[in-house]
């Protein structure tokens, strides 16, 4: 049940569960998704960030996604919140950045968009402010 993907010259191993099957060497493959969709929004948002001369922050971003309940079971809601935390953070500068992000440049949330509702969170200093 172990499969190995090459993407970019880098190796990932793709594992399933043992209760099906799997000897847990790897991620399963549907939260590969929502890992890529973090991966893709952060490399943006960092980007947009460093143009407007913002620095000196922590950033992280938490996916979570629900489950439809029949095969194909895949994910109808994803929430996906960014988290950022430090001093003087500017909130409008940050909104721009998660919107430009998650409406305009990344194409896994375009994707994925197509087939789940995607809930976008914004979290500075512990106040959700979007």
């Amino acid at each position: 049940m172990v499969f190995d993907a090459e993407i970019n010259g880098h190796h990932l191993k793709m594992d399933a569960d043992p209760e099906w099957g799997g000897t847990n060497q790897g991620p399963r493959p549907k939260p590969l998704l929502l890992a890529a969709l973090a991966g893709c929004s952060g490399l943006d948002i960092v980007s947009i960030l460093n143009k407007m001369q913002i620095t000196n922050y922590h950033f992280e971003i938490v996916t979570e996604a629900e489950n439809t309940l029949e095969h194909p079971i895949v994910y109808h809601t994803i929430t996906a919140k960014f988290v950022f935390r430090g001093d003087n953070l500017p909130e409008d500068k940050i909104k721009k950045a998660v919107t430009l992000s998650t409406e305009r440049y990344c194409g896994v949330n375009a994707m994925l968009k197509k087939s789940a509702n995607i809930i976008v969170k914004i979290v500075i200093n512990d106040t959700e402010v979007m």
